[in-house]
């Protein structure tokens, strides 16, 4: 899982952060409790005493080992009872004033040896939603929201079925890829269709769901993929394309990539070529990406090379969207 730095340093933020903010809270309950019966304070320092220390200092008067580990934990369980009915008559459970973990599988620590724990995964989660949201409207689109009702139900000029038919299987698709993000059948999509026919909107959900689902996911525009691979070599050596370099790394490496508008950038041998790295070491990698483009396949086909063409229709399974603009339609019903 390679989530972006700035994600993962920012939900790393916010786990120390909240471990600070009850700590504070904690201490604070605890001065409360001590300012209201002083006794609680010397039963915590006397709980605070370690069985090392106790049972050394019962050995060192010539007692039996078995002995002083009974005499001290029968010792502990009587401070530990009186500390209860104290905090019980504050209307405070036994456990109130211990510095308990939000997670016990890590510690709050983010990490269970070498492996994200979930809890760090659900902040990166939240964050990779934040960072989606800065290119893609994530507020109101999910496939819940999604409206079919907007596509046509007459059958489509030389498609045999209506726009409505096929959305509904589009939308299958899609909620099945992304609910099922790695065990689907299709590892990669190529949504092709006009403007305003859902292919962003979908896209959005695919992005929104696998992030959810604690995925790793980067979207951004052809135009912008590629002037970040031409940064990464032309500029090398400056900050712009040290950044470029990281950048390309996110792109090679994250779980799931949605390359959106394919095809609108301006098509060079060099354009090809970043293309041809992205999607040959994606599949090498066997990483999953959704493109989504204005070009049917065909024209994919005759666009780019023949490598990038063999890998578009061998690969990715493409699901073709037709139909009225649904935008026009949108303002038509406002």
């Amino acid at each position: 899982m390679a989530y972006d730095p700035n994600v993962l340093r920012r939900a790393v933020d916010r786990l120390e952060g909240e471990r600070r903010r009850r700590r504070v809270e904690l201490d604070r309950l605890r001065d409360r409790a001590y300012g209201r019966e002083p006794r609680l304070a010397q039963l915590d320092r006397q709980l605070q005493g370690t069985m090392a220390q106790l049972v050394a200092a019962t050995l060192r008067q010539g007692g039996n080992p078995a002995q002083a580990v009974r005499t001290v934990k029968e010792k502990n369980l009587d401070l530990q009872q009186e500390r209860a009915v104290l905090l019980g008559a504050m209307g405070l459970p036994a456990d109130a004033l211990e510095d308990k973990p939000a997670c016990p599988l890590c510690g709050d620590t983010g990490w269970r040896g070498a492996q994200m724990c979930d809890c760090l995964k659900r902040l990166c989660a939240q964050e990779q939603i934040r960072e989606l949201s800065k290119l893609l409207d994530l507020g109101e689109q999910s496939f819940d929201s999604f409206r079919i009702d907007y596509y046509s139900q007459t059958p489509w000029p030389n498609r045999g079925i209506s726009p409505r038919e096929n959305m509904e299987l589009i939308y299958e698709v899609c909620l099945n890829y992304a609910q099922k993000f790695g065990r689907f059948h299709y590892k990669n999509l190529f949504l092709s269709g006009a403007p305003g026919l859902g292919k962003t909107f979908l896209s959005a959900c695919i992005a929104r769901t696998v992030s959810e689902g604690g995925r790793s996911v980067v979207y951004d525009t052809a135009g912008n993929i590629f002037a970040q691979f031409e940064a990464k070599k032309f500029l090398r050596d400056s900050q712009d394309g040290q950044e470029a370099r990281d950048e390309t790394r996110r792109y090679l490496n994250c779980d799931l990539l949605i390359l959106d508008d394919l095809g609108s950038e301006l098509t060079t041998q060099f354009t090809q070529s970043a293309l041809y790295e992205l999607i040959n070491s994606r599949l090498v990698a066997g990483l999953h990406t959704v493109i989504s483009s204005n070009l049917t396949m065909e024209e994919a086909a005759r666009r780019y090379s023949p490598q990038i063409a063999s890998r578009l229709d061998g690969e990715y399974h493409l699901l073709e969207f037709f139909g009225d603009d649904i935008r026009l339609l949108k303002k038509g019903r406002l």
